[in-house]
């Protein structure tokens, strides 16, 4: 027994050396300042998960499976309410570090389950946790980590590998609570992101090695049951079940959030041809990526053409043929090799340009970040394999794999140092894909966004010359023309977007905006309309809309979109002022202070806010309580003519 201890404090003070080397390799990422695409959906200040995380928002991303108000998007519950969680911790764009650490803190535990799992599977601690730390410290990790909308891919990790840590207990010893653990987990890794699915045929790549090996077997097959596939299979028939309800749900929810539906690619002869090029390019890419990891990127583009005559592709083909005729080769000595690269290439395969789940994301770090996990099991194997022999020196192998490692760590701060701002990211990223139109979009929006909106416009102008057809740079370069004072380029561009894309909601308040802004009302309500008829709950086009019609002299629509406006978004301070305003103006002046009063309540240093309550009070007779708003309204703003013209009034008529 006390053997027994003694080798359990080992493995465990094992796994925790790995996990500190780990957490130091990656700390530079606390103080990153870098955000990327699609992160304003969940940081920005406009973000539901910053404005109200809660149990009522947490609830919402759970139920709402097909069509969700909460993230755009297929359903992804669990990594919504994780961020939100952060959110809560006081997270938002303006303070990252509660998301980078609950990142890296997810991350270091999926370092500490893959140690386990290659423990499980091989039985010796050491080769475990050197095979561990090579995945906790290489470079294709910082992106996970560091990009904050990829939380789905580190807790989907976190699950999967708990999923295969049970099932191979469950392999070994059988038992009903490892197979219910087994599949609870492959729920919650589905919840987390849909790349999850392929798990249960994973589950059969494990059987066929190393759980069932005829030749190497480190571990017990499963307590009165033969190795036979049928078995196997009809063993994981529920786990087959749960994923085709997920698969369904993916298809259904990311096509009606985002319009792209997750069909296969391969119509017609010439569609087959490039996505099977496609397919043997990425594999070979993400491989090279895997033990050449140099010059890494968010924005990777695919090589033109994209055709046997260019000399990457068939270099690529080749190479794919060349690693099957290998495997098959190997299979006169092991399995290992086979299962190992069977394993990487299924759990990637949702990601091969089969599955048209973005229109225009190639390839990216994150999605090896899972598959990887074969070709450590390979790795793990072969360790084990040379720590058996006394030939083989052990101290030299773990000097050696040691040395490996802290080349990937060298490379992983390298690499990490690029994350530190925004610009610097994607300045970055186009040094290394200058015709990635995306990344010359995105930057212009962080230009945009810093006041630099002529370098802004540039990168803009350069992403539409890369692709015409770019509704979302069509957009940005109007919004960057109208904050010029440019207001018919504006509209043009914004005419651009919608025709583009015609449920381009934002593109249709924007242009409304612009359109108001010219005097141009009834153009303006028919786009406000269009944008609140493509997204109901869009509670600023509905803020517009009702000054539109207030402007319009049309008091009743105005009141019902300022109400709308404010049910959808509870501290739109803006719209309980505007609401207030025109309940003033329409003379219900009760209702009127009411919501005045809440705009101060939700923010309390908004001039025009205390002039229009002061308004209010003055119309009810309540002249005292009326000149101290005032007063607040110019000790707010110095300069608000009409709180200065009013208490003016006021004195005089108190002095007569």
């Amino acid at each position: 027994m006390k053997k027994m201890d003694s080798k359990n404090w080992f493995f465990a003070t094992l796994i925790i050396t790995v996990c500190v080397i780990v957490a130091a390799a990656h700390w530079p990422v606390l103080s990153s300042k870098a955000l990327l695409f699609d992160d304003d959906l969940f940081v920005s200040e406009d973000s539901p998960l910053v404005q109200n995380p809660g149990w009522a928002l947490a609830g919402r991303a759970l139920t709402e499976v097909f069509n969700s108000s909460v993230m755009v998007g297929y359903y992804q519950p669990l990594p919504v309410i994780s961020i939100m969680a952060d959110c809560a911790m006081g997270g938002s764009s303006s303070n990252l570090s509660p998301f980078r650490r609950t990142s890296l803190t997810i991350h270091i535990f999926n370092t500490a389950l893959v140690i386990i799992l290659l423990y499980f599977l091989f039985g010796q601690p050491i080769p475990a946790a050197i095979v561990g730390l090579i995945f906790g410290v290489h470079p294709l990790t910082v992106e996970p980590v560091a990009w904050i909308s990829d939380r789905k891919t580190l807790l989907a990790m976190f699950f999967v590998l708990w999923c295969l840590i049970f099932y191979v207990r469950f392999a070994q010893k059988g038992g009903r609570k490892s197979r219910f653990a087994c599949m609870l987990m492959y729920l919650f890794a589905l919840m987390s992101k849909p790349t999850s699915l392929p798990v249960p045929v994973l589950m059969l790549v494990l059987d066929y090695w190393p759980l069932c090996s005829t030749g190497f077997q480190p571990v017990k097959t499963r307590p009165g049951w033969p190795c036979h596939v049928w078995r196997f299979v009809i063993e994981k028939i529920p786990f087959f079940a749960l994923g085709i309800v997920f698969a369904v749900i993916t298809a259904v929810s990311n096509t009606r959030s985002l319009g792209i539906p997750l069909s296969s690619r391969l119509e017609g002869p010439a569609q087959l041809l490039h996505t099977f090029l496609t397919v043997c390019y990425l594999t070979i890419f993400y491989l090279r990526k895997i033990f050449w990891p140099m010059n890494l990127s968010s924005v990777y583009m695919l090589p033109e053409p994209m055709s046997l005559s260019n000399w990457v592709i068939s270099a690529s083909v080749f190479g794919v043929f060349a690693l099957i005729a290998g495997l098959f080769f190997s299979l006169r000595r092991t399995r290992a090799f086979l299962a190992g690269l069977l394993f990487f290439f299924l759990a990637i395969l949702p990601v091969l340009g089969i599955v048209p789940f973005s229109d225009w994301v190639v390839a990216s770090d994150k999605y090896v970040y899972m598959p990887i996990v074969g070709l450590l099991a390979v790795l793990a194997w072969a360790i084990t394999s040379l720590w058996k022999r006394i030939a083989v020196p052990r101290t030299a192998l773990i000097v050696l794999l040691l040395f490996l490692s802290s080349v990937q760590i060298y490379c992983l701060r390298r690499y990490l140092s690029h994350w530190q701002d925004t610009v610097g990211l994607f300045e970055y990223m186009l040094k290394l894909t200058p015709d990635s139109a995306q990344a010359h979009s995105e930057l212009g929006v962080v230009l945009q966004s810093l006041g630099r909106s002529g370098d802004a416009i540039n990168h803009f102008q350069q992403a539409l010359k890369l692709k015409p057809d770019y509704a979302e740079a069509h957009y940005n370069l109007g919004f960057a023309f109208h904050s010029l004072g440019g207001t018919d380029e504006a509209i043009n561009e914004y005419r651009q977007a919608v025709k583009i894309k015609p449920d381009y909601g934002q593109a249709y308040n924007n242009l409304g905006i612009a359109l108001g802004s010219q005097g141009k009302l009834d153009e303006a309500v028919k786009a406000f309309s269009m944008a609140i008829e493509i997204k109901p709950g869009y509670a600023r086009a509905h803020y517009n809309i009702g000054k539109a019609f207030q402007l319009q002299g049309d008091v009743n629509e105005a009141i019902a979109h300022y109400r709308e406006a404010a049910r959808l978004k509870p501290d739109y301070v803006e719209a309980y002022n505007n609401l207030g305003n025109t309940l003033r103006l329409s003379g219900k002046l009760d209702e009127a202070i009411e919501y005045f009063r809440k705009a101060i309540e939700l923010d309390p240093n908004i001039a025009e806010v205390y002039y229009n309550l002061g308004l209010a009070l003055q119309s009810q007779g309540n002249t005292r309580q009326a000149v101290d708003y005032l007063r607040k309204a110019l000790q707010i703003n110095p300069h608000h003519a009409g709180a200065a013209e009013e208490l003016k009034k006021l004195s005089k008529s108190k002095n007569k």
